[in-house]
């Protein structure tokens, strides 16, 4: 299961979930405390912006990003609680929902999963680049990028509601 929220709702979801790895995508600076019970190995920090073309002062994300998050879910245990998490809950970290689910089962639909996602989250509107590079990476020949494409973008909000992606 994946568990995915905003950062002010970290602690939370994940001694609710019994997360013990975490993923955090936070532009650089960004203050992140690791809950308690996250072991210091089990979390990976990504340090990149929420944005989708190269921009001054800003990171892009990119391929390292992806790589590094892929390698670091496929290490552990797919049966155990992951807990996702951006700034907002909206983009970044949704986008890594799906990516992780797309890679952990390469047999999934990937507009079905997209809708998946939209059903369970109103405001998901998953980093375009994020997708466009994953879709890459995984061979996925551009259905990615299309299936996230067609669900467009979702409800304004502050910050999304946590919810939980079964894979």
């Amino acid at each position: 299961m994946i568990h995915v929220c905003p950062l002010s709702k970290v602690d939370r979801v994940v001694a609710q979930s019994g997360a013990a790895r975490l993923v955090s995508l936070l532009s650089a600076g960004t203050t992140m405390t690791r809950p308690a019970v996250i072991a210091a190995e089990n979390h990976l920090l990504l340090a990149m912006n929420d944005i989708a073309e190269l921009r001054d002062g800003m990171t892009l994300p990119g391929e390292s990003h992806v790589r590094r998050m892929l390698d670091f879910v496929q290490a552990g245990d797919r049966t155990a609680p992951l807990a996702i998490n951006c700034y907002a809950g909206v983009s970044r970290s949704t986008a890594a929902a799906y990516i992780v689910a797309a890679a952990f089962d390469p047999s999934l639909d990937e507009m079905e999963l997209a809708h998946t996602l939209r059903f369970l989250s109103p405001s998901a509107t998953p980093n375009p680049r994020l997708i466009e590079v994953a879709d890459a990476i995984l061979g996925r020949q551009g259905r990615m990028i299309a299936a996230i494409r067609a669900i467009g973008r979702g409800a304004d909000a502050f910050e999304g509601a946590p919810f939980a992606l079964e894979i």
